[in-house]
């Protein structure tokens, strides 16, 4: 088995159904960046938050959910752990800690990202290949 590196997408595997169940959370250590709708989504802002972005943004920040906003695009950067995991996956169990209300980016990986239909699949220890 070859060696995956999230950093090299040249070194991710074709993406088959049922690769989720054996993996580690490879994708959940990559960027994430989100819509103003995904935010709403998780519950982390409300309609009326848009209206004064900057203290929206600011708020967000402070409370550690993004670490940027980019007003040209209109996406945030979602906060990673200090092991780059998502803020949202869950360490122990490598789980989503908010699936049902994820945001769209990870709904549609891998069909989209660095080599879409591949994946970064980390195999969990144990895992069969």
């Amino acid at each position: 088995m070859s060696l995956i590196d999230i950093d090299r997408p040249s070194t991710w595997r074709f993406y088959k159904n049922g690769m989720c169940q054996a993996c580690h959370g490879g994708c959940c250590t990559m960027p994430v960046e989100v819509k103003w709708d995904d935010l709403l989504r998780l519950g982390l802002v409300d309609e009326s938050d848009q209206q004064a972005m900057k203290k929206t943004v600011k708020r967000l920040m402070k409370e550690g959910y993004i670490t940027s906003y980019r007003q040209s695009t209109g996406l945030f950067m979602l906060s990673q752990k200090s092991n780059r995991d998502c803020y949202f996956l869950d360490t122990k169990t490598r789980l989503c800690t908010v699936y049902e209300k994820r945001p769209g980016v990870c709904r549609e990986f891998p069909s989209i990202g660095p080599r879409p239909g591949y994946c970064p699949c980390f195999p969990k220890a144990g895992a069969r290949d």
